[in-house]
């Protein structure tokens, strides 16, 4: 790999932004790669802004590698004040933004983020909605990336396509 990418990729890595579950989401993106053993779960809340629903915020949790992480974490800054529409609309090597482009090693990373957001806003996804939150007690033990990864009720993973 790129020294400048292996870099940019590190620089990412120190600040990473947007990671964990975000509370009170309006739609959740998971996704998983059968070749390698990544996951990416992203979750979106929506605002409306002047009469258009756009993202108020995404967040993502992660089992894969430092570029994975460092995509999401860019990604989930990118599709900020976008529709669904929008953010649909870029393309995998956009999703990457400063990191540049990927090298066909890695390539897969960014379409691990891509397939995250489009299983979270796709209007065709037969994915439902996150449940209203519960006034129960909240658990006694804190929910850590691979417990939230294991499928719940109501949540579908989407395994991508193995590319030649």
């Amino acid at each position: 790999m790129d020294k400048d990418l292996e870099k940019r990729i590190r620089e990412a890595m120190l600040n990473p932004q947007n990671m964990g579950e975000l509370a009170n989401a309006d739609s959740i993106g998971t996704v998983g790669n059968s070749d390698c053993g990544e996951m990416l779960r992203m979750w979106v809340k929506f605002k409306d802004d002047n009469g258009r629903k756009v993202i108020d915020k995404a967040t993502f949790q992660s089992f894969g590698c430092e570029t994975a992480i460092a995509v999401a974490s860019l990604a989930t800054e990118l599709i900020r004040g976008k529709t669904a529409e929008e953010a649909l609309a870029l393309k995998t090597e956009e999703l990457a933004g400063e990191l540049g482009p990927l090298p066909p090693m890695k390539i897969h990373c960014a379409q691990l983020v891509e397939g995250a957001l489009r299983s979270a806003l796709d209007p065709n996804n037969e994915e439902p909605k996150p449940a209203a939150p519960k006034t129960a007690a909240p658990a006694a033990h804190s929910t850590n990336l691979a417990e939230s990864l294991k499928p719940k009720e109501g949540v579908k993973i989407v395994f991508l396509d193995k590319k030649p």
